[in-house]
């Protein structure tokens, strides 16, 4: 698999390093005319590339193509050569006939068998994605699943998103924020100085490399999944979800919180409820992004300035004490959306 990931990531560089030189010659590259030079004039010199499955040139094609349209879109910045290592992944299919996953044993197109530390459910898929991190081999696959319609126990809920609790009902429910970023810091820190006093390339370098990634992926499952957990709660028991629409962005340019904002995964949060919503039966509502709902009392409706430090919630029309968070997510509850 390491021979495929690595065809794979030769195949963007070059199609990268040749959109490149055309475009600074004053042409107009595609993704076609690139690839037709690929098959016809270097495929050729390179026996080797033969002897693996040819869907991972073009699947590396088409990522290359799509890449170039989120930059012209705005959506992302300009496509950057891939490095070894970093994100290595290939994309297989099966000539257009689906092929079955099921269990733990696995006839992948050209690869083989594979085995998986988890069982799957038996699907029928067209494509899948093998991707390596941290040292350890994922597969992921799309799959048609029929909508799982769960009873709702409340019709609607506001939740606030923030650092110290990550969520914050407004049935008074809180979901703290495990912090896994902020909790490895030393360790990675100390495991980071250890990596630069080692040799470049060598083979304990390697293995403190291979730590280091780890303990990132640690913290990213750590994250993942609690987030999995909170959004699983929200979309199986509540008919309707609001949410504010955070701009994540803006809030990273605060030096003093960009960490704690970066670690709590505001936008991971809403990608997965909206997934969540979509499989139980629920629907996600997001309010606009310039509401007020730190800033308006829960109760009468007054707005005052809120300014982060202060967590309770004084109003000074109504006299109501409460929670800052609370507040704001009894808010978005009423709020119509």
């Amino acid at each position: 698999m390491a021979k495929h990931a690595g065809y794979a990531r030769f195949v963007f560089n070059w199609g990268l390093h040749l959109w490149m030189s055309a475009y600074e010659e004053g042409l107009k590259p595609n993704v076609n005319s690139i690839k037709k030079v690929f098959t016809n004039y270097v495929k050729p010199q390179y026996p080797w590339m033969s002897e693996l499955s040819s869907k991972v040139d073009q699947y590396a094609f088409i990522n290359l193509g799509d890449a170039f349209k989120r930059f012209f879109k705005g959506i992302s910045s300009y496509p950057k050569f891939k490095k070894k290592g970093h994100h290595d992944s290939f994309t297989l299919d099966n000539s257009g006939r689906p092929f079955n996953l099921s269990g733990t044993r696995h006839k992948l197109p050209f690869v083989g068998w594979v085995s998986t530390f988890e069982g799957l459910p038996e699907s029928w898929v067209k494509k899948v994605t093998i991707t390596r991190q941290a040292g350890d081999w994922y597969i992921s696959f799309f799959v048609e699943i029929t909508p799982e319609i769960t009873p709702k126990y409340r019709e609607r809920i506001g939740v606030d998103l923030g650092i110290n609790n990550l969520a914050t009902c407004s049935d008074g429910t809180k979901f703290s924020n495990p912090k896994a970023y902020k909790a490895a810091t030393k360790k990675l820190a100390r495991l980071q100085r250890h990596l630069s006093r080692k040799v470049k390339g060598s083979k304990n370098w390697a293995k403190c490399l291979l730590k280091v990634q780890k303990l990132h992926q640690r913290v990213a499952n750590i994250r993942r999944d609690t987030i999995h957990k909170i959004t699983t709660f929200l979309a199986k028991n509540h008919s309707q979800v609001v949410i504010e629409d955070l701009n994540v962005s803006g809030m990273l340019k605060n030096h003093c919180l960009a960490g704690s904002i970066a670690d709590a995964s505001f936008y991971e949060f809403r990608r997965q409820l909206g997934d969540k919503a979509e499989r139980y039966g629920s629907k996600l509502m997001i309010a606009d992004r310039f509401y007020p709902s730190s800033q308006l009392c829960s109760n009468c409706g007054h707005r005052q300035k809120m300014p982060l430090v202060r967590r309770t919630f004084e109003c000074q029309n109504c006299g109501l004490k409460i929670d800052r968070d609370l507040n704001a997510s009894i808010n978005l509850e009423v709020r119509d959306v």
